[in-house]
């Protein structure tokens, strides 16, 4: 091995990858060079490299304990909580010098001193993010963070089924022409209690990079300003409590946008209609504008520091970055000189000059904390067991506000993407900077752990993307193409422990997207620690030919053979609908957006081909009794079927309920076809409101279908057209509401106790 592969692999870069099995491709020496030097390490030459390995090894000898050190907690049995003793923390550190003494400071302010017996008995810590002292005999002393992380992730008992929807997309006839956070509430309402859904999956809510001056802004949720805050587009603004306090102008203004909000929603909600985020912004913002000149109440003033106080520094770097940017635009990296610097003091003053706008931009966050948290509440009162399942994006778009307060946690000058492989043969470069694993270390992890915390404040579940970025990730260097990248290992037991610790503490069952290249052993230890996987439909065949021969192609795996540590899908919003899969609609538009790798009508075999696979591995199980050849009946059995896989989750594609045919984004395209900007439609491309979606036969018989599947038949079903009432009777049980079925109970809930 080389010096300078064995520098990389010193600070954890992948010198080779494969890109098919059998197949090993090797890094360039270049790449390793820059990608080593976005770690803090010179390799530019061969004496440059020389140094740095003896830097290095001579660190780690002189090194008593690591930045972060990562213990799992045990349980002791009974209702004690799991906890880790003494020697599991000493195993869980280098070797020591005899006679090194270890002191912990736990989170809660207590001082243990376990001395230097190993054996010895102590204290057991209490799960937590802890700081370990340690002192050798040679006098030699060292701190590092200290996370005692449960085994394993909160766990459902039971099955259950929900809703996946990107919220945007979901206007009902109140919204200003896109889906806000009582839209959400409504729906998870009447999911809830009418259909007996568990939980409602969302796409990332974090707050957008704004639009520069005479551009619009990039509407991917999964490449957003900040993901610790959501945007405030989310926000309802007649629930805003102080909407209802706007008098004389103020009022006439008001009415003015309420009215011109109707006529864009209106627009919105024509054939082929589009969701404008920056119109909708636009007029959100003037009329927040104007609430903030009515006086908060006492209570609601007290609530607001409240929420102040408790976000802290994190809440006034992103307000602070917000006022900024509508002074000198969004891309920090242009600012004046100082302002790329949220420490320094020109930062300091220009904060002092804005503080009016840092204060908006605040409220502006605390409201849309209200709203989630309403929605939320509204979930578990309608009986849903797990409730919202937020999404958290991969990463951050490279001039927002994460990127400028968390700067010193990126690696500058990298982006994140993937390497050729069979989807895309040139790679993928998402442009967004990676976590520095490094800085991470050395933080203990605070920023990740922050960003978790906030995430999981008003939710049951969190969904992961790319949840093999928890392991390694693709880093690209600046001006280098997808293919000249290396793989980057993070310490996965850290990530992950990190991970464990705060979905504990907010009772949240964690999903992890693992779709695409997965690293071998990623997927078994995630279903050992309790994550669960992403299977959808069409991807799940018998690759390990359990059941078909080696020299045919992989049959569709049957129903019992899928993994029961998963949420099973038809889709998700990068896939077409199912609609679109059963009549080939999909091949027709990719190859209208110059998407195709072969000739039309090869493709459309092709696709034919297997789509007529699953149809009569459909009717072979008697999941089709409509027969096969009637698209709702399909989609029906195509979800009987998801439904009597072991998946502990089911999630329903809330387009497919209505039968859309558009996908919500086509990987690979920009302008050419309009990403996120959808509202669901049926299936001839007319939107459909919340309110009229609730009335479909369609999606009540779709709803029912995957409940009596899971559970057996319901009490009561969901109202027909027109019927008012139907709801589920209620009880209580536990302190928690609880829809009552001709089963026992309702099942799919978090065994770790209330979510809250």
């Amino acid at each position: 091995m080389s010096r300078l592969a064995r520098l990389a692999a010193a600070h954890g870069v992948c010198t080779s990858y494969d890109p098919a099995p059998g197949r090993t491709l090797q890094v360039p020496d270049e790449t390793i060079v820059e990608v080593l030097a976005a770690l803090g390490v010179d390799a530019s030459t061969p004496d440059a490299v020389r140094d740095a390995l003896e830097r290095h090894a001579h660190e780690e000898a002189a090194r008593l304990l690591p930045p972060t050190v990562v213990v799992r907690a045990v349980s002791r049995g009974g209702a004690s909580p799991p906890a880790a003793s003494p020697s599991a923390v000493r195993g869980g550190v280098p070797p020591l010098p005899d006679g090194t003494v270890l002191r912990v400071e736990t989170e809660d302010g207590r001082d243990l001193d376990w001395g230097a017996d190993p054996d010895a008995d102590g204290e057991r810590l209490p799960l937590g993010c802890h700081t370990l002292h340690a002192e050798a005999p040679d006098g030699r002393t060292a701190r590092a963070a200290l996370i005692v992380a449960p085994d394993r992730f909160p766990a459902l008992e039971g099955r259950s089924f929900g809703l996946l929807v990107q919220l945007y997309s979901l206007l009902s006839s109140r919204s200003w022409g896109m889906g806000d956070l009582a839209d959400l509430a409504d729906l998870a309402a009447w999911a809830g209690r009418a259909t007996g859904a568990d939980f409602i999956q969302l796409n990332p809510l974090h707050s957008a990079v704004p639009a520069a001056e005479g551009e619009t802004v990039d509407p991917s949720p999964y490449r957003p300003s900040s993901r610790r805050f959501a945007d405030p587009v989310h926000l309802r603004i007649e629930e805003i409590p102080e909407y209802a306090y706007l008098r004389g102008e103020a009022r006439a203004r008001a009415d003015e946008l309420l009215a011109r909000a109707a006529e864009l929603r209106e627009a919105t909600l024509t054939k082929d209609g589009r969701i404008d985020r920056d119109v909708v912004w636009s007029l959100k913002r003037r009329a927040l504008e104007l609430l903030r000149t009515v006086p908060l109440s006492p209570g609601r003033h007290v609530a607001y520091c409240d929420f102040l106080a408790e976000q802290g520094q994190a809440l006034d770097d992103h307000a602070t970055w917000c006022a900024l940017a509508e002074v000198h635009g969004p891309d920090w990296r242009s600012w004046p000189a100082g302002l790329d610097d949220p420490r320094s003091a020109a930062t300091t003053r220009a904060r002092g000059e804005l503080l009016d706008r840092v204060d908006f931009h605040s409220w502006l966050a605390w409201l849309t904390d209200a709203q989630l948290a309403r929605a939320q509440r509204t979930a578990h009162d309608a009986g849903m067991s797990i409730g919202l399942v937020h999404d958290l994006a991969l990463g951050v778009h490279p001039s927002g506000a994460e990127a400028w307060a968390l700067k010193d946690f990126l690696a500058t000058g990298m982006s994140i993407g993937a390497p050729p492989d069979a989807f895309s043969p040139h790679g993928q470069d998402w442009g967004l900077p990676p976590w520095s694993p490094d800085a991470l270390a050395a933080s203990g992890y605070a920023p990740y752990r922050a960003l978790l915390r906030e995430l999981l404040r008003h939710t049951g579940g969190l969904r992961i993307d790319h949840v093999m970025g928890l392991f390694r990730l693709w880093w690209i260097p600046e001006g280098r193409p997808p293919t000249e990248g290396a793989y980057v290992r993070y310490d996965a037991e850290a990530m992950l422990g990190v991970l464990a610790l705060e979905a504990h503490r907010a009772g949240a069952v964690v999903i992890g997207e693992d779709l695409g290249t997965v690293e071998p052993g990623v997927r078994g230890e995630l279903a050992g620690r309790g994550v669960l996987g992403t299977s959808v439909l069409w991807f799940e065949r018998d690759y390990d030919h359990t059941r078909t021969p080696q020299h045919e192609t992989p049959q569709p795996l049957e129903p019992q053979d899928w993994r029961a540590d998963c949420l099973a899908t038809a889709t998700t919003h990068d896939l077409p609908s199912t609609a679109a899969r059963l009549s080939g609609d999909h091949v027709r538009l990719r190859h209208g957006l110059g998407l195709l790798s072969g000739p039309l009508a090869e493709e459309q075999t092709r696709d034919a081909m297997e789509t007529a696979e699953w149809i009569s591995h459909l009717t072979r199980l008697d999941l089709l009794p409509e027969g096969p050849g009637e698209e709702e009946g399909e989609i029906r059995g195509i979800y009987r079927f998801l439904a009597r896989t072991p998946a502990k989750m089911v999630g329903v594609w809330l387009p497919d309920g209505i039968g859309d045919r558009r996908p919500q984004n086509v990987p690979g395209t920009w302008d050419q076809y309009p990403n996120w900007r959808l509202p669901v439609a049926d299936g001839d491309g007319r939107p459909v409101t919340l309110e009229e979606m609730v009335t479909s036969p369609r999606l009540r018989d779709l709803l029912e279908t995957v409940y009596e599947e899971l559970h057996g038949p319901r009490e009561c079903r969901i109202p027909a057209p027109g019927q008012q009432g139907g709801a589920c009777e209620e009880g209580r049980a536990e302190g928690r509401a609880e829809i009552r079925t001709e089963s026992e109970g309702h099942p799919g809930r978090v065994s770790s106790g209330d979510v809250r």
